[in-house]
């Protein structure tokens, strides 16, 4: 494919919070959008975007900003995209690429497709990229360059719709694959859910502790505790959507990790340093793995704000 600046007319972002605003920026300063189109159910959220000039036009309804849209990626929470399709499919122009930054695939296109009109494609779509910020504030262009994006379009999706979306994120700094919304679902509930859901865990067992322990907990946080805080700091309504629509893949990898678990404790009540040492030396591997991978940059800002 050709590529011509900018890859889309008119961009409406359906939401605008980390991601979306990031994508803003973003596409602004690439000059992949020739007009990005706001839309957010909150007044101040909206006048909080304009604020920081993220996009061109502004609206509360969501089926005004997709109007004569070429893509509209909707960046709400999971729990909404049922809701939000709904709204904006009378609004959608024939030929329009309808997106999305969710970080579950299956429940995405489950909850998209059967609204969207004929003549629109659908290329759903996964920045594997954030901090534990939120809200448009959060937003910075430098989020993705380095950072997976990952797209799963149906086997009959348009060639071209994807190959525009694929050439955005690239645009954008993303390293972009393709692969089917099951496999995206089980890769990344051992990557991204399993991490936070015992991030979540481990942060609300030192909260339940007696007053006195949990400050010194606080006190003494080292680089451990204090990184399992950091991720438990992410957006809850968010992970709350992830959960509920990955709950199969997550409850799969949690057993497992279960098992895993209960066999490390027996290690430790039996003395089995040999298992200990094995283990440790298998997961020293996987970092040093992912090192070789360039995936140890941290998600943080310019400015060094974790």
């Amino acid at each position: 494919m050709t590529t011509v600046f900018p890859l889309f007319n008119r961009v409406a972002l359906i939401g605008i919070g980390l991601i979306g605003s990031s994508l803003a920026l973003a596409m602004k300063k690439h000059g992949l959008a020739g007009h990005i189109a706001v839309s957010t159910r909150r007044q101040e959220t909206l006048d909080t975007a304009q604020g920081l000039n993220l996009g061109d036009s502004y609206s509360l309804v969501a089926a005004d900003a997709v109007e004569d849209a070429d893509l509209v990626v909707i960046c709400t929470p999971m729990g909404a995209y049922e809701t939000v399709a709904k709204s904006i499919a009378a609004a959608l122009k024939p030929g329009a690429v309808v997106s999305d930054v969710g970080s579950v695939k299956t429940s995405a296109i489950r909850d998209l497709a059967p609204h969207l009109p004929a003549g629109v494609h659908l290329v759903p779509g996964h920045p594997v990229a954030g901090t534990e910020h939120s809200g448009p504030e959060a937003g910075y262009a430098e989020l993705f360059p380095g950072h997976w994006t990952i797209l799963t379009p149906s086997e009959n999706t348009d060639e071209q719709a994807v190959a525009k979306v694929k050439a955005l994120w690239e645009g954008c700094g993303s390293i972009v694959e393709v692969m089917s919304p099951g496999h995206h679902d089980r890769v990344l509930g051992i990557t991204s859910h399993l991490p936070h859901l015992i991030a979540y865990t481990i942060v609300d067992t030192a909260d339940q502790l007696e007053d006195d322990t949990k400050q010194e907990v606080i006190k003494f946080s080292a680089s451990g505790f204090r990184d399992f805080t950091r991720i438990a700091a992410s957006d809850p309504v968010m992970w709350r959507d992830v959960f509920l629509n990955n709950r199969d893949a997550v409850l799969e990898i949690l057993g497992r990790f279960t098992e895993d678990l209960t066999a490390m404790q027996r290690a430790i009540r039996k003395g089995d340093a040999a298992m200990l040492i094995e283990t440790f030396e298998r997961t020293r591997a996987i970092r040093r793995s992912i090192i070789d991978a360039k995936q140890h940059i941290p998600d943080v800002k310019p400015d060094g704000e974790d």
